[in-house]
C-alpha cells in the first residue's frame, strides 16, 4: 500500500456518471490539457477514441478509468491534488458527458509540504 497521496481523486457526483458513461460506451479514460475553452476541462473519451502520446503524464485512476494529464499542464499543476466533480452545464464537445446537462468540473486543493515531499521524493 502507497503512502503517497493520490494526485486525483473524484466525487461521488463524479464516480456515478463514470458509471452511467462505461455502461453506455464501454471503457472510458480522461484526459486533462490545458487549453482555453473545452481544453480547460476533463474531457472523457472510450478508450481508443483519445491516443494518449509520451507527452502525456498518467497521473491514476478515478472509478476505474485511467486519468492523463498533459506534462505541460502538469507543471502548472504538480504541487495540487485535482478533484474530479460534477456541476450543472454543458459537457466538452467530445467528452462524453455531453448532451447530459452536466460536465466534469476539476476542484483542487494544495498538496502539504510533507505530501509534497512525499510525492517528489
Amino acid at each position: 500500500m502507497s503512502d503517497l497521496p493520490p494526485r486525483v481523486l473524484a466525487t461521488d457526483a463524479s464516480l456515478a456518471l463514470i458509471d452511467t458513461l462505461r455502461a453506455a460506451h464501454g471503457p472510458i479514460l480522461f484526459h486533462q490539457s490545458g487549453g482555453c475553452c473545452d481544453g480547460s476541462s476533463p474531457m472523457c473519451y472510450p478508450v481508443g477514441d483519445f491516443l494518449i502520446g509520451d507527452s502525456d503524464i498518467h497521473l491514476g485512476r478515478i472509478g476505474g478509468a485511467d486519468f492523463y494529464i498533459s506534462r505541460a499542464q502538469f507543471e502548472y499543476w504538480k504541487h495540487t491534488q485535482l478533484i474530479i466533480d460534477v456541476v450543472p452545464g454543458r459537457g466538452g464537445m467530445f467528452s462524453l458527458e455531453n448532451g447530459r446537462d452536466v460536465r466534469f468540473h476539476v476542484r483542487s486543493r494544495l498538496f502539504t509540504d510533507e505530501e509534497s515531499r512525499a510525492l517528489n521524493g
